[in-house]
C-alpha cells in the first residue's frame, strides 16, 4: 500500500484518484475548488464520466480515498504526489505551466517526509527539469531537508472511457531519474500489472513527457488525415467511409481514428498538437506537419458552414438544430468541442443557433447561455430551417428520416459525423450532406 496524494480532481486526477485507490492505495484527493471538494466528500462525481461513479462509491464509501481543499492535511503522509493540475493553452500555443509550478512550492512547503512528485497532467518535454530547478529553489529558501524526486507518468485515457482505460491501459509509461522514484512507482503500479499484465515502459523523464505529446499528435494526425480524404472523397465521387475501410484492413494501418467528421475536440488533442509544435520551434525544428493538421481540423467546420450556405443561400435569420453538444459521446465535456465551435460560427453568421445534448446540457448553460437549449430531439428539430449532426450519440444516431421529414421546415440534414444511411436519407426525400460520402445532388 502506498500513500498517494493527487493535486486536481478534474477528468484525469478524480479518475486515476479512484483507480489507484481501487488498486488498494490510500489516497487523498486535494483541489482548491470548495464545491467539488464538498460534493467528492459526499461521494458524488462531479461531471459525467461512465463508470465513475459506480467506482466512487466503492473506493468512497470503503474509505480508501478522501478530498480536501488543505494542502497541509493532503500531504501529511504523501509518500507520491501526482500532479493533474490543469495546463491550459497560451495565445503563442505553449501550455501554461503556472499551475504545475504552484504545486510544486506547495509540496515542498508541506511535505513531512521524502516523496517522488509526478507529472500527470500532459506537459512538454523538460518540464520535469523545470520542476526541479522550482524544487531545489524553495527547498534552500523555506529550509525543508526532505528529498523531493520528480517523475513523469502520463496518463492516455480518453473521455467516455477514462475508468475503462485507467483500469486496463495498453500500457502504463513512467519515466524516472533513479532507482528510488522508480521503485515507488512500481510499488503503485503493481496491483495493476499482476492483475491485468500489462506492458509497462519504464524511461526517464524527458522520454515519457515526450510520449504522451508524440501519442496525441499522431492520433490528431490520423483524424485530419482521413478528413482531407473526404474532401477528395466529394470531389470525386468516392466513399470516405469504404476507403478508410479498406485501409484499416492493412496491419500496418489498422481501423481506428479514421472516421471523417467534423474533427477532434476535447482537452487534449487541440491543446497537445499545439504544445508539440510549439516545443519543436522551441528547440529549432519546425513541425509545419502539425501545424497542417490543426489547420484541417478547424477547416472541417467550414465545410459545415459551406454546406448550409449552399442549401439555404445565407444564413441570417435561419433557425439551425445543432444536435450534440459534447465534444464526443460518453462525456459531458465541452472544452474544444466541435459542436460548440460550429454554434458559434453559425451565430456569427446570423443564424438562430438550437442545440440538443442528453448530457451535457448543463454544462452548456453554464459555459454558453446564449445557446437555445432542448432537452428532446424533437423539440430542436421542430421547425429549424436545417439539422446539424455535430456528436455521433446514441439517440442521434437513430433519428429516422421521417422524424426529420415531419419536424424540420426545410428538408436539410449535414451528417457531420456520418452516423447516417446515405441511401435512406437522400430516397426519403432529405437534402443530405454527409462528409466525404454519398450526398445529394447540389
Amino acid at each position: 500500500m502506498v500513500n498517494i496524494t493527487v493535486v486536481g480532481v478534474g477528468h484525469v486526477g478524480l479518475v486515476s484518484a479512484a483507480a489507484f485507490a481501487r488498486w488498494g492505495h490510500q489516497v487523498v484527493g486535494l483541489d482548491d475548488d470548495p464545491a467539488k471538494v464538498e460534493k467528492l466528500r459526499g461521494g458524488q462525481a462531479w461531471f459525467y464520466e461512465p463508470g465513475l461513479q459506480e467506482l466512487l462509491d466503492e473506493v468512497v464509501t470503503g474509505g480508501r480515498l478522501q478530498f480536501t481543499g488543505d494542502a497541509k492535511d493532503a500531504l501529511q503522509d504523501a509518500e507520491v504526489v501526482f500532479v493533474c493540475v490543469g495546463t491550459p493553452p497560451m495565445p503563442g500555443g505553449g501550455p501554461n505551466l503556472a499551475f504545475v509550478e504552484a504545486v510544486g512550492r506547495t509540496v515542498v512547503e508541506h511535505a513531512s517526509r521524502d516523496l517522488v512528485l509526478v507529472e500527470k497532467s500532459t506537459v512538454p518535454a523538460n518540464t520535469g527539469r523545470r520542476l526541479e530547478q522550482v524544487i531545489q529553489r524553495e527547498t534552500s529558501r523555506l529550509g525543508n531537508s526532505h528529498r523531493i524526486e520528480v517523475a513523469s507518468n502520463p496518463e492516455f485515457l480518453k473521455e467516455g472511457a477514462a475508468v475503462e482505460d485507467t483500469l486496463h491501459p495498453d500500457r502504463v509509461v513512467y519515466g524516472t531519474s533513479s532507482d528510488v522514484s522508480r521503485d515507488a512507482l512500481r510499488r503503485v503500479y503493481a496491483p495493476l500489472v499482476e492483475q491485468d499484465g500489462c506492458p509497462v515502459v519504464e524511461t526517464d523523464v524527458p522520454t515519457a513527457e515526450l510520449i504522451k505529446h508524440a501519442s496525441n499528435a499522431f492520433l490528431a494526425t490520423r483524424i485530419s488525415f482521413i478528413n482531407a480524404v473526404a474532401q477528395i472523397c466529394e470531389r470525386v465521387g468516392a466513399d470516405v467511409a469504404v476507403v478508410a475501410e479498406g485501409m484499416g484492413h492493412d496491419v500496418r494501418i489498422g481501423p481506428r481514428f479514421l472516421q471523417a467528421g467534423l474533427g477532434y475536440g476535447g482537452s487534449c488533442f487541440p491543446k497537445d498538437v499545439d504544445a508539440f509544435a510549439h516545443l519543436a520551434k522551441q528547440v529549432g525544428y519546425d513541425f509545419e506537419l502539425l501545424e497542417q493538421v490543426a489547420r484541417i481540423n478547424v477547416g472541417q467546420r467550414d465545410t459545415v458552414i459551406g454546406k448550409l450556405e449552399h442549401e439555404l443561400w445565407h444564413l441570417t435569420d435561419k433557425t439551425i438544430a445543432v444536435l450534440g453538444a459534447a465534444f464526443k459521446p460518453g462525456t459531458d465535456d465541452l472544452r474544444e468541442s466541435p459542436a460548440i465551435h460550429l454554434a458559434q460560427r453559425l451565430r456569427e453568421a446570423g443564424a438562430e443557433v438550437r442545440i440538443y445534448d442528453p448530457v451535457a446540457l448543463p454544462n452548456v448553460a453554464i459555459e454558453h447561455p446564449e445557446l437555445e437549449r432542448h432537452e428532446t430531439i424533437e423539440g430542436c428539430l421542430d421547425g429549424a430551417h436545417a439539422a446539424v449532426v455535430a456528436t455521433d450519440w446514441d439517440e442521434i444516431k437513430r433519428i429516422t428520416p421521417q422524424q426529420y421529414l415531419d419536424k424540420l421546415a426545410y428538408p436539410i440534414v449535414i451528417d457531420g459525423r456520418n452516423v447516417h444511411d446515405p441511401d435512406e436519407m437522400i430516397a426519403a426525400g432529405l437534402r443530405y450532406h454527409s462528409m466525404g460520402r454519398r450526398s445529394v445532388d447540389l
